[in-house]
């Protein structure tokens, strides 16, 4: 009985950060202002396990895919979550500076690879290096969507953070 109550604590958080964050997408919200990226970069953090991390995110993505529905850049949305999960792995202490650098890498590195995404598989860029610009030109209106939402998750995550750790409800992974 103690190894399966070890086992649904061990699990409880990331199973509660895949349904959130796969609820948080099927609620209506602006475009590309989703706590998604922040998780990416808080599961790196916190799980310090590659495997878990990019698991907890990449599952709730798909799992707010089966009833969103598919899409030809998905390869590239997934991608660059996991890239967040990466950037996740060198945080140390979860500092604002490390959420700032973090929160701008992420953001940035979803802007070039979704959109790098975009301009490959959708027919509404042609594919040549001017059609690659455009794909970044027209993305920029929703770039600071992305990038307000990162922060203000990340540092939603590190007020619950220091609190769930300051009331001992979870532990300072190590």
């Amino acid at each position: 009985m103690n190894k399966i109550n070890k086992n649904l604590k061990d699990y409880f958080l990331p199973i509660c950060l895949i349904i959130v964050l796969s609820f948080s997408r099927l609620i209506p919200h602006p475009w590309n202002f989703t706590p998604v990226l922040a998780m990416g970069i808080f599961s790196g953090f916190y799980f310090k396990n590659f495997i878990l991390g990019s698991f907890v995110v990449v599952f709730s993505m798909f799992v707010g895919d089966l009833f969103l529905g598919f899409h030809s850049t998905m390869f590239f949305t997934y991608a660059s979550l996991i890239i967040a999960v990466v950037l996740g792995l060198f945080i140390n202490k979860f500092k604002f500076t490390e959420i700032l650098f973090s929160g701008l890498a992420s953001s940035a590195c979803f802007f070039v690879v979704t959109n790098f995404g975009a301009w490959l598989t959708l027919e509404m860029y042609e594919k040549n290096l001017a059609g690659l610009f455009q794909s970044y030109v027209l993305a920029i209106p929703f770039f600071h969507n992305t990038l307000i939402s990162t922060f203000l998750y990340l540092t939603v995550l590190k007020l619950l953070f220091d609190f769930l750790i300051k009331k001992r409800i979870i532990i300072k992974p190590t």
